[in-house]
């Protein structure tokens, strides 16, 4: 008996001092949090805008669990290699159009500038997320090993030059900084499309290497710094928001715990929110006199005819593949509602 209450005795000293220990395991994994390294499309002034405050935001409520490290344009790998780098896992998550970062899947085409799929910002996720192609984008990227988490409305696109554009002659021969797929549909009014890294943009107008940007609305002149360089702003748009994602590798998104998923989500949103009314209000204030720029406008009737021309690049867009001709099918669907359905959505 006495050898018997000495063992009780012990065993309970013993749990006593292990308890503190099992206690302490799960703290001691939370010291060595989750970190992942996003690269934006945006160079670093811009970026401050458009993505910093939503991983800010994530890194302070996760509390130590996980922390996303944010770097900009071209910062650990060219814009146009953010794809591969991303699928690879040399970087794990990326934020940018389809077509900027160079996206093997169909689907690109419709990223970043897509001609005339939307005339206002909330077109954008409108059709993502009541007309289906965010099932869509999510089917095509699970297949190349990455996730699609999210795409939201960014600015429109717009012309800016060092010449004023006053009809459609006048974008003949101009050397433009624009985007892939916007540079491609650009060409039969003669514009010449230029890749150069993002931080060079602000120089080659300077020195002449480009005669125009068409990469962003009057915000993002401000922003970047390139209202500077430039002396016009065209207010004709080929596009009323821009189609930009977040993306991740897709094992790293699936290491991560479901309520930092739910938590990166819900900042995600908030991001693609604050773009809507910082462009929307950003837009208007500098085209009622708070930029320097000169507003120039093409008459409508004749960039029309632009328009017109967008609905015969979509139908080449839909011959590429079965997926294509289903997001084109949606657009023309959507189109046809909004006009349908008159002012405020389309006034035509």
């Amino acid at each position: 008996m006495t050898n018997r209450r000495q063992f009780l005795k012990t065993a309970g000293l013993t749990a006593a001092a292990a308890a503190p220990a099992m206690l302490a395991a799960p703290h001691v994994k939370a010291q060595a949090p989750i970190r992942w390294r996003l690269q934006t499309y945006a160079g670093p002034a811009l970026a401050e805008e458009v993505v910093r405050p939503c991983v800010d935001a994530f890194n302070k409520a996760a509390n130590g669990q996980m922390e996303i490290e944010l770097y900009t344009a071209d910062q650990l790998v060219p814009t146009g290699e953010l794809f591969r780098a991303m699928q690879a896992g040399t970087i794990d998550a990326v934020q940018s159009d389809d077509d900027s970062m160079n996206s093997p899947v169909d689907i690109k085409v419709f990223g970043g500038y897509f001609p005339f799929a939307s005339r206002f910002g909330l077109d954008v996720p409108t059709l993502f997320y009541q007309f289906g192609l965010a099932e869509i984008w999510d089917q095509a990227y699970s297949e190349v090993g990455v996730k699609w988490l999210s795409a939201g409305a960014w600015d429109p696109c717009n012309f800016s030059t060092n010449k004023p554009i006053k009809t459609l002659e006048d974008l003949k021969g101009l050397r433009v900084f624009t985007f892939p797929t916007a540079g491609k549909f650009l060409t039969q009014f003669g514009v010449v499309p230029v890749t150069i890294p993002f931080e060079d943009v602000q120089v080659a107008m300077q020195t002449g290497e480009i005669d125009a940007i068409a990469w962003s609305g009057i915000t993002e002149m401000k922003t970047s710094g390139w209202e500077d360089v430039t002396k016009y702003f065209l207010t004709n748009n080929i596009s009323g928001g821009w189609c930009g994602s977040f993306f991740a590798n897709a094992d790293r998104w699936n290491e991560v715990p479901e309520h930092l998923q739910v938590l990166w989500r819900a900042c995600m949103d908030s991001s693609h929110f604050r773009r809507l009314h910082w462009y929307w209000g950003g837009e208007a204030r500098l085209r009622a006199g708070e930029s320097k720029l000169e507003l120039t406008t093409v008459p409508d009737a004749e960039w029309k005819t632009v328009e017109e021309k967008a609905y015969e690049f979509w139908e080449e867009v839909a011959a590429q593949s079965e997926r294509t001709a289903k997001v084109v099918q949606i657009l023309k669907d959507y189109q046809a509602i909004m006009e349908k359905a008159g002012p405020p959505y389309r006034n035509t």
